[in-house]
């Protein structure tokens, strides 16, 4: 019997119906190669390995890896002990000659940077279906003006076609986790979905316009880049926005035209 681990994060998908449902809408077929995140007790990659041509499971546990080690011998699964923040896309897409799909049941207290650990290498990657807390789902496919658009939102929005695909019980997993979850699909787009002069600088624009969520885009853009108020002011003014609005209420392409105003600054 294995016990999970709280340090770890470790609640253990073992609900096969949701399994199947995981792995029917990452679209998985045998021309795939994909990269399992935290594969658990290997319930998931069992099904994987049926469909894909190859599965890389990346596990941290090392107990857990030397069971599914063990367990999958004779499959087409490659275990790998490494930590996901730190594993290197870049290189397995060069070994494997093509790109990934990644499909995982992420562990809560690291999914935001997972994610964006992955997006980090979104030109390796062909989509990534993963579960998350509800919560960070519903950012992730969120519209402007409402309460859950916010910084994933743009990030996510911006690299990739998102859609939530179905919720997830917590009776789903052993221990059951304190929280509903949800699994969503994020398609890479081959160009970013808006285009601006400098994606960094537009980034950064959007972390200042959310950093303090209360204040207006004014205020908020001057203190979150440090610029002078009336700077901003022009930015806005140039870029036909009100200064009076606050980041929530912005388009991806209202916050590209601020951040090529913001960049003639």
């Amino acid at each position: 019997m294995v016990i999970p681990k709280k340090r770890f994060g470790q609640h253990f998908l073992r609900d096969q119906n949701i399994i199947r449902k995981i792995v029917d809408g990452a679209g998985v077929s045998k021309d795939d190669i994909v990269l399992e995140i935290g594969p658990g007790l290997g319930d998931m990659t069992s099904l994987l390995s049926q469909r894909a041509e190859h599965v890389i499971a990346v596990e941290l546990d090392r107990d857990l890896c030397s069971i599914l080690s063990e367990k999958f011998a004779e499959n087409n699964i490659e275990i790998i002990n490494a930590d996901v923040l730190k594993f290197d896309i870049g290189g397995l897409y060069e070994r494997v000659g093509s790109k990934i799909k990644v499909v995982a049941n992420l562990p809560y207290n690291i999914s935001t940077p997972v994610l964006f650990r992955l997006l980090e290498g979104k030109e390796y990657i062909s989509s990534m279906t993963l579960m998350f807390q509800k919560e960070v789902a519903d950012r992730l496919v969120a519209k402007p003006c409402t309460k859950d658009y916010g910084i994933l939102s743009v990030y996510a929005q911006l690299y990739t076609a998102p859609s939530l695909l179905f919720k997830v019980s917590p009776y789903a997993f052993t221990p059951p986790p304190k929280v509903d979850s949800a699994v969503v699909r994020l398609d890479i787009l081959a160009e970013p979905s808006v285009k601006t002069d400098d994606e960094e600088l537009m980034l950064k624009v959007v972390k200042a316009a959310f950093g303090q969520r209360r204040k207006t885009l004014l205020n908020a853009l001057s203190s979150g880049l440090s610029l002078p108020k009336e700077d901003v002011e022009a930015a806005l003014k140039r870029a036909e926005i009100d200064g009076s609005r606050r980041g929530e209420t912005l388009t991806l392409s209202e916050f590209s035209a601020l951040s090529n105003s913001v960049a003639l600054i």
